[in-house]
């Protein structure tokens, strides 16, 4: 066993005294779009802090309408199945292990080349709400939890590289929602020393990370701002039944008319008056909540196009509300940076100009040399980086976690 031990922290400390490292991360959102990698380099200091993040490269792999209907059923206790979870858990790190593949192969890199697969896989159940449990000792306990499946060591075999995987439990564990978990990275990489910012990812769920002007880790905090691309996404998927599965370009919504006096309804949910920290997930906007939007829309006999420009003016609306509620009051704000599919769909995009204040710049990710589809995945290589290094990735202060802690498990 001791020799076990000791070949696992001379592996660790090698790589902690290296100054230039390279890891891929993985990426799987809860839009259900696909698996996507990106090859990132971090410069560490000789003190072992970060210098510098760059993206390598970058890979996709769209997901298949047939994966996409078996994950959706997982997302809901009504259709979900036990061994369907199993198998899909599995049969997830073939995807991300031809995605590894793809990604090494458009960067010309051999697989030993790469210290680390910092793996997030698929959430399929986010629950940061405690539930009453059976105690130990009798009586109950509250318990609260996140799933995201995927396999860390079927994807060691397949690709021969560590993998660190399960970033959010150990947040969760030390109290936390095991989200936001991107804000530390989008300080490094979106900090400015003269311009306060939000970094607003849209996803399936949309969160937001402050970053003021100047801002050391201590001053950043996020939150969830409720719905991104999921509610939009899902009524495409079932209007072309599964043909099309997302509103390119906002196109659908920029043809039809939101109906407002419906936001106004949908934001009375008592999620956008609590104070942060906060994170939410499918367990609310899932197939259920869809169906009831749907007949809500058809009360007000709302077309097709009305409904789908109804859920975008929702999620601007979210987003927008957010920032006045809970950001503008205590914070300057210069600029918002969005990044996730939510960024490329033009409509959304207006929606939610319209709602800012004036003089607040709106740009994407890529403004600031990060493709928009490349931010999430970046952040959980930067969180496997700091998980080798021995530090801590969460920020207690958006999390709600009563102290710093590690993320993730390593296989190696």
């Amino acid at each position: 066993m001791g020799t076990i031990v000791d070949h696992i922290n001379s592996r660790l400390q090698g790589y902690r005294e290296k100054r230039d490292h390279l890891l891929i991360g993985v990426m799987s959102g809860t839009s259900l779009d696909g698996a996507d990698a990106v090859l990132t380099k971090i410069e560490t200091g000789s003190d072992g802090s970060i210098k510098t993040v760059a993206l390598v490269g970058q890979a996709s792999i769209p997901y298949t309408g047939e994966l996409k209907s078996i994950l959706l059923a997982l997302c809901s206790p009504e259709t979900a199945r036990v061994d369907d979870i199993v198998f899909a858990h599995f049969g997830l790190s073939e995807w991300y292990a031809a995605v590894v593949g793809e990604l090494l192969a458009i960067a010309r890199l051999d697989a030993d080349k790469v210290d680390a697969i910092c793996l997030h896989g698929q959430t399929i159940w986010h629950a940061p709400v405690p539930k009453l449990f059976p105690a130990p000792g009798g009586g109950t306990i509250p318990v609260k939890g996140t799933l995201q499946i995927g396999s860390g060591a079927v994807l060691r075999e397949r690709t021969g590289i560590p993998v660190i995987f399960d970033f959010r439990s150990r947040d969760m564990a030390a109290g936390g929602e095991g989200a936001p978990l991107a804000p530390y990275v989008d300080a490094l990489l979106f900090g400015s020393p003269s311009r306060g910012r939000i970094v607003q990812n849209i996803g399936g769920i949309g969160n937001a990370t402050v970053i003021p002007a100047g801002s050391t880790r201590e001053g950043i905090f996020a939150f969830d701002t409720g719905p991104g691309n999921m509610i939009i996404d899902e009524l495409v998927r079932r209007k072309t039944k599964g043909a099309e599965h997302y509103d390119e370009g906002g196109r659908r919504a920029r043809s039809g008319a939101a109906d407002e006096d419906l936001v106004a309804e949908l934001m009375a949910d008592a999620y956008y008056a609590k104070q942060p920290p906060k994170s939410t997930g499918r367990e609310l906007y899932n197939a259920a909540f869809v169906s009831g939007f749907i007949r809500a829309a058809g009360k007000r006999c709302l077309s097709f196009e009305d409904t789908v420009a109804t859920a975008t003016a929702f999620t601007a609306e979210s987003i927008a509300r957010s920032y006045r509620d809970f950001i503008y009051p205590i914070t300057k704000i210069d600029d918002i940076v969005v990044g996730g599919g939510g960024a490329l769909n033009g409509c959304l995009m207006d929606m939610i100009r319209e709602r800012l204040p004036a003089g607040l710049t709106l740009m994407t990710t890529a403004d600031l040399g990060i493709p928009e589809l490349a931010r999430e995945a970046m952040a959980f290589a930067v969180l496997g980086h700091e998980a080798l290094m021995g530090q801590p990735g969460n920020l207690p202060a958006v999390t709600g976690a009563a102290r710093d802690v590690i993320l993730g498990n390593i296989t190696l």
